[in-house]
């Protein structure tokens, strides 16, 4: 694997109501060595405490705040611009709730880092997860297919690599779960090399509450076709 400071790798977690987990995902990625970006989405429980008293006790994390619910979208567009302003090489989007494994993130960056893709997605096994977000993923994965013309095994994977060039061209407009597949979108748009690397989820029942089913994957198609539509 290429050689690489810890410190040039941000990692960018949107956060929203997160305050079961979020210190322990936080602590694990600064233990780690690694910058972190927070974008707490206008919370309402105690997440706003937890973050601001680890960034008093800790170096490495920067906190940025929404003042009120501005979606999933809009929070990863603001962590994005955060890294990059800040000059990491590598950037990482990783979600609050616990499900994923920072260990994971070595194998994610190591296609950047050998300059062989601009994007990497971590791919989960969808065998392993309950029948409803399987369902849903696997939709999604179709409508990915049919919307943007890309083909992707995990189009929803919320543990992403970036180089900060990639980052840079990349313009979500999304707010909401729909931009997971925008991503993907944009990734086929810019003409940027993707590669898709195999990962572990740890599913807890914060994580099995959360995510796309397929009543979520539906009203995303609601919106995409919505979307088309206001274009036409």
């Amino acid at each position: 694997m290429a050689e690489h400071r810890q410190e040039d790798v941000a990692v960018v977690v949107p956060v929203y109501n997160e305050e079961k987990t979020v210190a322990g995902v936080i602590e694990s990625l600064l233990d780690r060595g690694y910058r972190v970006i927070a974008v707490d989405d206008g919370s309402r429980d105690s997440t706003p405490e937890i973050l601001a008293g680890i960034a008093s006790e800790r170096d490495g994390l920067s906190v940025y705040t929404h003042v009120i619910n501005r979606g999933l979208g809009t929070a990863l567009r603001t962590g994005l611009k955060a890294a990059v302003d800040e000059g990491a090489s590598c950037i990482v989007t990783f979600d609050a709730d616990g499900q994923h494994d920072p260990d994971d993130i070595e194998g994610v960056i190591e296609p950047l880092l050998k300059g062989e893709a601009d994007v990497v997605i971590g791919s989960r096994d969808f065998s392993e997860m309950p029948l409803s977000r399987s369902l849903g993923n696997t939709l999604m994965n179709l409508l990915t297919l049919l919307f943007y013309g890309c083909r992707v095994s995990d189009s929803q994977s919320g543990l992403r690599a970036f180089t900060a060039r990639a980052a840079s061209v990349i313009d979500i407009k999304s707010r909401g779960y729909g931009v997971s597949s925008e991503i993907i979108g944009e990734i086929h748009r810019n003409g940027l090399r993707m590669r898709e690397v195999t990962i572990k989820t740890i599913y807890t029942p914060e994580t099995i509450s959360k995510g796309t089913s397929t009543s979520v994957g539906i009203r995303i198609l609601l919106r995409l076709i919505l979307n088309m539509l206001r274009r036409v």
